[in-house]
């Protein structure tokens, strides 16, 4: 079966996991719970650093959390991808680190494009919404050409801004792609629509998991996994309806 292009679900994930404890076996409503409270956790820490900067009362930290933050949440995710049984206690920790870095990048881009931020959140939750519709209702279906056409787009968005950071180190940008021209809002769109596409991944392989009756624990495993595609997906769209807003 072809691995997921979420880099934190695999093939083996599930199987990986071993058997069910005492603690219950994995179900989907449950996952989608754990979904709904990293969620919740990303949106008020992501409040929350808006509001202390807008008023003033922002910590010394803030200043340099984008430069740094991102080490707490990606260190929580590495070890969540690792070792699964870490997600009930790193899966919050994740979605508070990412949360903080998310409300100082939306704060900077509704500072520049006024209402950007809530018409980004907005249409994250539509393609959520449709994608689960659609994987629910077999429009869109998970098959092994699906997984792998996703996986090979994924896999090159992710070497293509590795390269672009390696790139940027030196003071070498790459021209068209990252601008508001038709090549770049043309990428954006692109890569917001393969960052949609993996949801019904995830979608599938939570629901494999499910139907293996993994641990419990998994559902919050299931759930970071998701969170991660959604993060993905928001700043997508933050970055392509940014680019449309400068254009006017």
């Amino acid at each position: 079966m072809m691995r997921s292009s979420n880099p934190t679900l695999s093939e083996s994930t599930f199987s990986n996991a071993g058997p069910v404890t005492l603690g219950g076996a994995m179900t989907v409503n449950g996952t989608a719970m754990k979904t709904g409270i990293l969620t919740a956790l990303v949106l008020a820490s992501a409040t929350w650093i808006w509001h202390a900067i807008s008023s003033g009362t922002a910590p010394a930290w803030a200043g340099s959390a984008l430069t740094f933050g991102w080490i707490i949440p990606l260190g929580a995710g590495l070890i969540i991808s690792f070792v699964p049984r870490t997600a009930p206690w790193l899966a919050p920790v994740y979605a508070i680190g990412e949360g903080l870095i998310l409300g100082l990048i939306s704060w900077m881009f509704e500072k520049q494009f006024h209402g950007v931020v809530l018409t980004s959140v907005l249409l994250t939750c539509g393609v959520l919404v449709a994608m689960l519709a659609a994987y629910m209702t077999g429009v869109v279906r998970a098959t092994e050409k699906f997984k792998m056409g996703v996986f090979a787009a994924t896999g090159g968005i992710a070497i293509f801004y590795l390269v672009n950071m390696v790139l940027g180190f030196f003071g070498i940008q790459i021209p068209g792609l990252f601008g508001n021209g038709m090549i770049g809002i043309g990428f954006s769109v692109f890569v917001v629509v393969i960052a949609a596409l993996n949801l019904v991944i995830d979608f599938d392989f939570i629901e494999q998991g499910a139907a293996q009756g993994a641990p419990k624990y998994m559902e919050w495993y299931g759930a970071f996994a998701l969170l991660v595609t959604l993060v993905w997906l928001y700043i997508e769209i933050l970055r392509l309806l940014s680019k449309l807003r400068s254009r006017n």
